[in-house]
């Protein structure tokens, strides 16, 4: 009985995970098959939505590069998500070290606070920064969406760090200092390497909410040629009739180097969301 029982329990756990494993892969089945589809295959309602009922075709990838600005969106995105990234990795690294390492209790509290201030519904600051980028004359700008944009991965990126950088044990820089090294010093050459899993969290994290975002990129930027992927594609695509099939390709392109980092890279993002506590 005890091994029915265990058998049983196996299978309804793989039955779960198999179940929200392909609830969670169709929408990405969905851009591929719509991506290839000819038109009249896809508008047909008497064919198998799912299946090739006619051989597959590149006609919406092509439409996609070369009859629309879907290239100067990733262009515009990649700038963008690289920005982002490098002020962010600026920013919240020496904050993060900082508050972890030099200031206690007082260091506990006020990263919690900073990570408090990324829980703001960006509904409620979209007023206030857009006054912000107003003063600025940056309208019109990807310099708006790079300005505004580290404002809500600071503080997150800032609080995961500390815990990454809590998990190190302080003996190692310790050490490093007696050998010489000023605190800057350890820092880059000891706690840095060591914190390679939070770091790459920070910057799949930074870049993947810059690719995504879509209030702040929609308001500040309504010129065709400096939209990013995340308002070009609903934006531009979208007129009389919905093009389904570029619209699921250029879904589709974006969402592959995200997958792929966060394949390869599951076990540090792991470590990284929790704060090192694998380590």
């Amino acid at each position: 009985m005890a091994g029915l029982r265990q058998i049983g329990k196996r299978s309804s756990l793989y039955g779960v995970v198999i179940f929200f494993s392909l609830f969670s892969a169709f929408p990405f089945f969905w851009m591929v098959i719509a991506s290839f589809k000819r038109a009249h295959d896809l508008y047909t309602l008497k064919n198998n939505p799912f299946l090739f009922n006619e051989p597959p075709t590149l006609e919406h990838l092509h439409h996609l590069f070369f009859g629309t600005l879907f290239v100067k969106y990733l262009i515009n995105t990649v700038v963008v998500g690289i920005a982002v990234v490098v002020i962010t990795l600026v920013v919240a690294v020496p904050a993060a070290y900082s508050l972890a390492r030099w200031a206690g209790r007082w260091g506990e509290n006020l990263g919690i606070a900073i990570f408090l201030t990324y829980l703001v519904p960006p509904t409620l600051l979209f007023i206030p920064l857009s006054r912000v980028i107003g003063f600025l004359g940056l309208q019109e700008s990807l310099w708006s969406l790079i300005l505004i944009y580290p404002t809500f991965t600071i503080p997150f990126c800032t609080w995961l760090l500390m815990g990454f950088f809590k998990s190190i044990p302080l003996d190692i820089e310790e050490q490093a200092l007696v050998d010489g090294y000023s605190r800057v010093g350890a820092m880059v050459r000891i706690v840095l390497p060591l914190s390679i899993s939070g770091l790459l969290t920070v910057v799949v994290f930074s870049f993947t909410l810059s690719m995504h975002e879509f209030i702040y990129a929609l308001a500040f930027i309504s010129s065709s040629a400096l939209k990013t992927v995340s308002i070009g594609v609903p934006t531009e695509l979208i007129g009389e009739f919905f093009e389904w099939g570029p619209l699921m390709a250029g879904a589709l392109i974006p969402s592959i180097p995200a997958a792929i980092l966060y394949t390869l890279f599951l076990d540090r993002f792991i470590a990284g969301f929790t704060m090192g506590a694998i380590k």
